[in-house]
Formats: C-alpha cells, structure tokens, sequence
C-alpha cells in the first residue's frame, strides 16, 4: 500500500525505500531535535517542522508524490497493538513440578538488596504467564514485593529490609513450582556509607533514611548506559572525579541532535519479522542497566531514572498501553530495591504525543504500587508544567519555561507547590547550535547560585560539541568545561550552613539572600559594586566572608563584627558575602 500525508512517521523510517525518500527531501531528518519524531506523528505533521527560517508553508508536493510513489506494507503501527499474552492459575514448569524448598535464609543489610533466586517454569513466556511475589514480615510489619522473570528459569524477588532484623517471608505464584516457597532474611546493620535511599526533609529538602543531608548536585547524561562498554567506563571515571552527586539518565536510548548511533543492545527482543515483541525484554540490556546502577551506587551517585522520553526513533514512546505498563512493572522490580534510584515518569512529558494525563496518573500508580521501598518520584515537563501538587510527586523536576529567566523563579516555585525545587535543565555549558546548549560557564554558574539562594537546587549539564559525536549531555565521557568545579565550590558552601542547606530570607531589592538564622549569603550577581554596606543582626557578633563564586576564593574579614559593616568588594561579577554568627552576646 502506498505511502500518505496520514502514515505514521514509525512506518516511514522502519521501511527503507520510505524512510530514503524522506530524508532526500529533508535531509537528516531522523537525527533532527524536533518532538515531532513521536513515532505515531503523521507526515503531514512532520511537514510543520520541516520549515526553514522564516519559511511557514514549505511547498512538499514532491515530497507527496514521491512517498505516494513507494509501495510498502508497514507494519510497525499493527505490532504496537497486538494484545499481551497472560495466563492466570496453575501455570506448570516443563520439569516435575514439586514443592519449593522449605526454607530459604538470605543474609543481607538495612537498606540493602536482600535477593531470593527461586528456580521455576522457562516455557511459553515467563514473563507474561508467571506471576511472583512475596511477603516479608517482621513483627507487625509486612511487605508486599513482587518477583520477576530473569532468563533460564530462575525468578529473583529482591527486597530492601527498611530495619535490621530477622523477616520472614512466603512467596505467592500462579506457578506450582513457585508457590508456597518460605524462608527468612537476616537484615544486619547498614555497612558503612550505606545510609539508605534519599527522601524528602524539612519540606523543601532531602536527607538519606539515616537522617543524614543529601545535597543535590546533578548532572545529565541522557543515554550513556546505551553506549559502548568502553564509553560508559569512561564515563564512571569522570563521574568518580566530579562533585556530582545525582544523574539524570533514560532507561531506553534516544534519537536527537548528537544522538544518531545505535545501541548495542535494546529493551526488548525482536519478533521473526523485525518488529519489537514487546512482550519479552532483553536480559542484556537490563543486566548492563543495573550494573551501571550498581556503579554509581558505589560513587555514591544517585541514579535519576528516566522511565519515558519523546526522542525516539524506535516506537519505545508509542508502544500500547499494555506494554508500557508491563514495561514499568518489569523495571520497578529489577531495580525498587536499589536504594540510589530516583523515578522520574518523564522527561518532557507534555511533548509525547501518544500519552495523555491519564496515562501519566495510570503509570505513577503503577509505580507507588511495585515500588514498596517508596524512593522519589516525579515527572520533567518540557514547556507546560504537571502539576506537582499531586500526592504521588515528592519534589519538582523542573525545566524553565523562558530562555532568560529560570533560577530566578525558584523561590516562587517553591512557595507554589511546597515541595523541593529541582531544577534538572536550566540551560547547558556548551556550545551546541540550540539556545538551550551553549550558556557560558560563567552563566551557568550564575544560575546555579540564583537558584541556590532561593532554596532550591539547580543542576548541571554540558554540550560541548565533539569531532567524536560525544557530547556528554547524551552520552557521557568526558567533561570539558568549567562548571562543574564551580558547582562543587558552591555546594561545600551549603553544606557548611548548620542545617546543610539555604532557604530564601529577607535581603535588598538588588541582591538575593538565602541560607538560615546562623548563616546568611547575599548573592550579588551580576552587579560590580566596589563596596558593600550590610547590617547584621543585633546582639550577637558575625564572622564575614567576601566570597569570588567564579575564582572559588573566600576572604574573611580579620574581626568578627556588630551592627552595620562596610564591606569592601573588588568590582567584578559573581561576588558574594556570607555572615556567620560567631557568639552571642551575653548582657
């Protein structure tokens, strides 16, 4: 059947001669950065983006003619609705079936992966026709943790112990192998540097479960788990040097400016035509997934999971809805108990064509459901906000809605939804050709401290570009500007305060205050003042710090101070003073 304005973009790039005829008349256009490379876009939507500059009706009749012209069967579009399989009871194992061992005794840690490896049916397909869970119990507590399929006939439930301590557990299965399984974790204290996942603190802050601080200091690397082994190494390597304690990061690989190579390895298997069986996922994909996890676990990095994304060439953003959320279930599974994830539903959501809001409250459901160890959850918009008042969300991820203004607005974000203030795409150091790729240094730097005193956290991201292709906001490697030393300054700043973190406070029309009673900074930005005129509070005496944010300098002031003070400043961009309170004055 020939080719139409109506055919999905999906059909047209999986079919050779279409997908040819479309990149003659609009070259590269599979690489393009564009949100209408949702796969279920039409070509007459395409014909939109396909303008120049200034251009708002390109004429693309050839293009018509010529798609017209290719006869092809598409099928992609007809896989993405075929129905997943599912049974329900009594599912048998191709060997004797016989009852589960009596008693199974895992050893592991609070806040670890307790793992129970539990031998059951291979045939048909394991991952839609067994169903596997298991409840734990420790006194009156009980936990309800779901099992998954891991190839070879072997079923592995993992669970995260919230306390020491000795639980019991029973598995449930429709599979007569797997039900009825018992045994017992013996849950230890935490290892040293285990000090749990991260949750929210004081409303607009996080702490670890032990009640430790936990600063956000963030980076993106959209795709780097979907790079060569060699590349995603390299990529640990300069993680392990960096200041950054968070990275954003998909699940499924990405199709965008920069991002043109193909995986090693994909979510799912193919069926015998080529088409995606969204019914049986690739163990190799997810074993490299959990691996890098595991890594960053032990850099002391949290992973930012990115569940769905728009840049897709592939169909992973259009796939039915059962697929999706079988999808969610298997990764929330494999990975709920790894204490450094974050979820993040999606980044930019409101540009998948393909879901609606429904959608996105179905999958946080599904997600509160499996996820028993509770870790953070939200979604990332591109131009339209969610509404992060939802109960679901535990803090806003945030990308600015205005090229200029972004960090500047955290305060009012903040106030707005009473949650903390992520916010994880601010602009990027580089110099890319799209405006939210190639801020200066020195700018981002800027933004991260506007964002910082207004008690929030405002994160990083590079797109220098490379001879390679490698840029790091996609695929990792190596970093080459100047920020991120710069962050890492800032954030030992933070950490200094007695709470370990800045919350706005009164100051001046022209500069931002923030930080606590005990520790105030007034950022000055972009002005150059040569002196500085502050009043610190009354009855107590105050250390003051001149602080260089670009130089990474702190000059302190030889006495400690009362009243007001005449601060001397050397003119230039990016200062800051900080005042410490010292002692109280007894009368």
């Amino acid at each position: 059947m020939p080719f139409t304005k109506e055919a999905p973009l999906v059909d047209i790039l999986a079919d050779p001669n279409a997908a040819r005829v479309l990149d003659n008349h609009l070259p590269g256009f599979a690489t393009w950065n564009d949100w209408s490379l949702s796969p279920l876009a039409t070509l007459d939507e395409v014909a939109h983006w396909a303008r120049g500059v200034g251009e708002q009706t390109p004429d693309l009749t050839e293009l018509w003619a010529d798609m017209a012209a290719v006869e092809s069967s598409p099928r992609t579009s007809a896989a993405l609705q075929r129905p997943a399989p599912r049974t329900s009871t009594g599912v048998q194992s191709s060997r004797h079936a016989q009852h589960p061992v009596a008693s199974l005794a895992v050893r592991s840690r609070q806040w670890g992966v307790a793992e129970i490896a539990l031998d059951g049916p291979s045939t048909g397909n394991p991952f839609t026709d067994v169903d596997v869970e298991a409840i734990f119990r420790s006194g009156s507590d009980a936990v309800r943790v779901g099992g998954f399929y891991d190839g070879g006939g072997v079923y592995r439930i993992r669970f995260m112990p919230p306390t020491p301590g000795l639980w019991e557990f029973t598995v449930r299965s429709n599979a007569d192998e797997l039900d009825g399984a018992t045994g017992t974790v013996e849950a230890a204290e935490p290892e040293e540097g285990n000090r749990g996942p991260v949750r929210v603190r004081d409303i607009f802050h996080f702490a670890y479960a032990d009640g430790t601080p936990y600063l956000p200091l963030g980076t993106t690397a959209y795709a780097w788990t979907n790079q060569s082994a060699e590349l995603q190494d390299q990529t640990l390597h300069t993680l392990a040097e960096s200041p950054f304690t968070k990275i954003r990061m998909c699940v499924f690989p990405k199709s965008y400016s920069y991002n043109a190579n193909e995986p090693e390895n994909y979510a799912f298997e193919k069926n015998p035509d080529g088409s995606w069986d969204f019914s049986r996922f690739n163990l190799a994909f997810f074993h490299n997934l959990e691996h890098r996890i595991n890594d960053l676990q032990a850099l002391g990095i949290e992973a930012d999971l990115i569940l769905f994304h728009p840049y897709d060439r592939w169909g992973f953003s259009a796939m039915p809805s059962w697929a999706d959320d079988q999808y969610l279930r298997y990764v929330v599974l494999r990975l709920g108990a790894t204490r450094n994830v974050w979820w993040s539903l999606a980044n930019e959501y409101d540009f998948m064509q393909t879901k609606t809001e429904q959608d996105w409250e179905r999958f946080a459901a599904i997600v509160g459901e499996e996820d028993h160890t509770g870790h953070l959850l939200s979604i990332h918009n591109g131009t339209r906000f969610y509404d992060y008042s939802r109960p679901w969300i535990t803090h806003c991820s945030i990308q600015r809605t205005d090229n200029y203004l972004s960090a500047e607005n955290t305060d009012t974000w903040r106030q707005t939804w009473e949650k903390p203030a992520v916010i994880d795409e601010v602009g990027y150091e580089g110099d890319a050709a799209e405006g939210w790729g190639n801020l200066s240094p020195q700018e981002l730097v800027r933004r991260c401290w506007e964002g910082a005193v207004r008690g929030g956290y405002v994160n990083h991201g590079e797109t220098y570009l490379d001879d390679d292709d490698i840029v790091w906001w996609s695929k990792g490697g190596v970093l080459k500007g100047q920020s991120p030393q710069r962050i890492g300054f800032l954030g030992a700043l933070i950490e200094e305060a007695p709470s370990a973190s800045w919350d706005p406070l009164p100051g001046d029309w022209d500069s931002r205050t923030g930080g606590d009673n005990d520790h105030r900074i007034i950022y000055l930005g972009l002005g150059r003042p040569r002196f500085r005129s502050v009043l610190v509070p009354p009855g107590s005496s105050w250390h003051v710090d001149v602080i260089d944010t670009w130089n990474m300098t702190i000059t302190t002031l030889p006495e400690p101070c009362e009243g007001r003070v005449v601060v001397e400043l050397p003119g230039r961009e990016y200062m800051a003073i900080r005042v410490r309170r010292a002692l109280t004055t007894t009368t």
